[in-house]
């Protein structure tokens, strides 16, 4: 399996990939249309010269190598909120106080804010239940935060995640059914497909515009506030652990979680490592391997382009730290485009003990998720 970016002949597979989704992925919508211009904006953007984030948006898939079948998709949103509105609502406590009565009662609030205005976001995350296997989603999330490392110029200084709340098989929304009954008399799924198109003045007429006290909704709503869907999980706990934090702000149609990091802080963009790379053009002699040291975990490599980014995952991979130097068998190197004597970035998928021995971990299981 190998990251590539989007090309038009992915149409299709998209398009399912949209459809499998389900409401609440807004950011792919079973939409021909919107799809392929998606992938011509796609396109258009990993083709330019960028000094600073603007709308650019890089879209990547996951390819069986094997099949030529899609896997997944990842995405990059450069910089959110310009052309249109990032709304969510804020969570806050708020103080009631009477000193007369000698009375005090805090209340939490939901006060909808414009926020992230400039901020990077990763989204369109996806990984098809039938291709679950190790690793595929941690390239799928981590890949992402390898190519910022590469092009840091093209990104904003901080980094969010709107996180998929939580919602039922028939695309119903806890939360949203009470904005429904006081606000906006529409069906969850048909508010997610406006804002997947790009359709957002209703929020503007019809969502309230004074704080909402959480305590006057239902137990069913409150209780999903800040909560991810349960196939989200895992693209959180992957998120988490690279340093995202959630501040307060939840989204506006299901309450999930937008998480957020300074790009700089983002433990995949400290840890990856630049490799010169040797292409071994037959196995390596017993005093070459001596003075080599393998991997102990798998490895997320990318080469360093733009248009032509490649990226996977492969094990048993020998280095010359000392040399800075990583070797490759010529298929290896073929899949991502590398020469001997070219450029990579490396990535052990664990925690290491020291910049040069990554140490064995306990690997959770993988399921299929979106945000």
């Amino acid at each position: 399996m190998f990251i590539r970016p989007i090309a038009h002949t992915d149409l299709d597979a998209l398009f399912q990939i949209a459809e499998e989704s389900g409401p609440g992925f807004t950011s792919l919508m079973p939409d021909r249309d919107a799809l392929a211009r998606k992938i011509d904006h796609s396109i258009a953007s990993f083709g330019r010269a960028v000094v600073r984030p603007t709308d650019e948006h890089y879209l990547f898939v996951l390819e069986d190598e094997h099949t030529g079948e899609l896997m997944g998709t990842t995405g990059i949103e450069a910089a959110v909120g310009h052309h249109r509105p990032l709304q969510h609502f804020r969570r806050n406590t708020v103080t009631h106080h009477s000193r007369d009565l000698g009375l005090r009662r805090q209340v939490e609030t939901l006060s909808r804010c414009k926020h992230y205005t400039g901020c990077t976001e990763i989204c369109s995350l996806y990984l098809r239940p039938e291709f679950r296997r190790a690793n595929a989603g941690k390239l799928l999330s981590r890949v992402r935060f390898l190519f910022m490392a590469l092009h840091p110029e093209r990104f904003a200084d901080t980094v969010i995640a709107e996180m998929r709340g939580v919602s039922d098989a028939a695309g119903h929304s806890p939360f949203w059914n009470w904005l429904k009954t006081h606000f906006v008399d529409m069906e969850f799924a048909a508010a997610t497909r406006l804002v997947g198109a790009g359709h957002t003045g209703f929020i503007e007429e019809l969502m309230p515009t004074h704080p909402l006290y959480t305590c006057l909704m239902s137990e069913e709503a409150r209780a999903v506030i800040g909560q991810v869907h349960e196939h989200t999980r895992p693209a959180l706990h992957l998120l988490e652990a690279e340093g995202f934090r959630h501040q307060g702000l939840v989204d506006l149609f299901d309450a999930g979680p937008t998480v957020e990091c300074p790009l700089t802080d983002i433990r995949s963009v400290r840890e990856a490592r630049a490799w010169r790379v040797e292409i071994d053009q037959q196995p390596p002699s017993r005093f070459q391997a001596r003075r080599r040291d393998g991997f102990a975990l798998p490895l997320l490599i990318t080469n360093t382009e733009t248009a032509d980014f490649r990226a996977t995952v492969l094990t048993g991979v020998d280095s010359r730290p000392d040399l800075g130097t990583l070797y490759l068998r010529p298929d290896q190197a073929r899949q991502l485009g590398l020469v001997s004597g070219g450029a990579c970035r490396a990535l052990p998928l664990g925690r290491s003990q020291d910049a040069s021995t990554p140490a064995l971990h306990r690997i959770r299981p993988e399921i299929a998720y979106a945000h």
